[in-house]
């Protein structure tokens, strides 16, 4: 039987060839963030097809399904991510996106793993010691890389701190990767990420001798109730001591829980109308001011890309989170116009209910939005 190992890298290059054949008819005539969304769909599909041929007793956890609870209480759950990177594979000439195929095993952790970059013509799997990585001294000028649209806000002091240099990169397996091959020599992330935003890539780092953790160096800990992984450190073994110091020094801000995170996807869409990143289960519903406005996940996340109602968005400002439970309540100002010198506000109280890894129900109170003149 083909090891773990092997299949990872398997069927991680079998779906970045799917993925550069719809890349290749659709560029140039489709909307780029379509195009990610047929490549999302299709390399899920292709990858639970294998993955139900030759592993069939085993759990999956995939960015692009529907989070089957019941993979909390197997041995073997498979943690993909069909397509990481999927604004940048919609935009020509970019090589950084990537195929995250990663499996986790109860009381070892990821214990197999493989990353294709497929525009690189690449696939990196953890039983491949091409890329093994031994400490060496210092480099006189590290390299960090972060995410281009969520850099770290305490990464410049950081980079002072040890005299690094950052650059920026889409797709957490390309970030991880250019580290692997030694174009960079750590990255770093603390805008939030989900388990198959790094299984796969931190199973490959590891097995190669990198440092991996959490940026507190505390362990990255998977398969876990809810998915989701506030923050992440890869970086070469010499270069963890100084950097985890850095970060302690310069890492002020607390890190938004799983729930929070949720909700605040799903604030900013209303503003970027780009819910690309808003985990909506597929029954979700949403009521705003005792009306029913969405009565399924497609059809809120439809509306928050198309819907007329949030054109008008300009900004959301003075957010706050509260939660409890399962319960995310999040109060802001939001502000609409036509334009930028015609603004109504409005006032905003949303609940979430998120019972597990995706937003159930929203419901919102919209009220006039009064200054403290017009209060008096």
């Amino acid at each position: 039987m083909t090891t773990d190992a092997r299949l990872a890298a398997d069927i991680a290059s079998g779906a970045g060839a799917l993925l550069l054949d719809i890349r290749t008819a659709g560029l140039g005539s489709a909307d780029g963030r379509e195009l990610g969304r047929r490549g999302d769909i299709a390399a899920d599909a292709f990858i639970l097809g294998k993955l139900a041929a030759e592993r069939p007793e085993d759990a999956i956890l995939s960015e692009e399904s529907a989070d089957d609870r019941s993979r909390l209480e197997r041995s073997r759950v498979w943690i993909i991510d069909p397509l990481d990177g999927s604004k940048e594979y919609g935009l020509p000439g970019h090589s950084d996106w990537a195929v995250h195929v990663a499996l986790w095993e109860r009381g070892r952790g990821i214990t197999a793993a493989a990353v294709a970059q497929p525009a690189l013509g690449a696939v990196y799997a953890s039983d491949d010691d091409s890329h093994a990585v031994h400490a060496e001294q210092l480099p006189a000028r590290p390299r960090i890389v972060v995410s281009a649209s969520r850099p770290p806000a305490f990464v410049d002091a950081v980079a002072t701190d040890i005299g690094a240099e950052v650059t920026t990169m889409g797709s957490a397996g390309a970030k991880a990767m250019a580290v692997l091959r030694g174009d960079v020599d750590a990255y770093i992330h603390a805008g939030g990420q989900w388990e198959w935003d790094s299984a796969a890539p931190v199973g490959v780092a590891a097995a190669a001798g990198l440092h991996c953790s959490r940026i507190d160096g505390t362990a990255l800990e998977y398969n876990e109730s809810h998915p989701y992984l506030p923050d992440l450190l890869i970086c070469r073994p010499e270069l963890a001591a100084p950097l985890l110091a850095a970060i302690a020094r310069h890492a002020t801000d607390t890190a938004d829980s799983g729930r929070v995170a949720m909700a605040r996807a799903y604030i900013d869409a209303l503003v970027s109308h780009d819910a690309t990143k808003v985990r909506l289960a597929d029954n979700a519903w949403r009521v705003e001011n005792g009306q029913h406005t969405g009565e399924s996940g497609e059809f809120i996340r439809d509306e928050l890309e198309n819907g007329l109602q949030y054109q008008a968005i300009q900004a959301v400002r003075d957010l706050s989170f509260h939660e409890w439970g399962d319960n995310v309540v999040a109060r802001f100002v939001l502000d609409l116009g036509a334009t930028p010198t015609e603004v109504t506000s409005v006032r905003i109280t949303e609940h979430f209910d998120i019972p597990a890894g995706a937003i159930q129900s929203v419901m919102a109170i919209i009220e006039p939005f009064a200054t403290e003149r017009e209060n008096r």
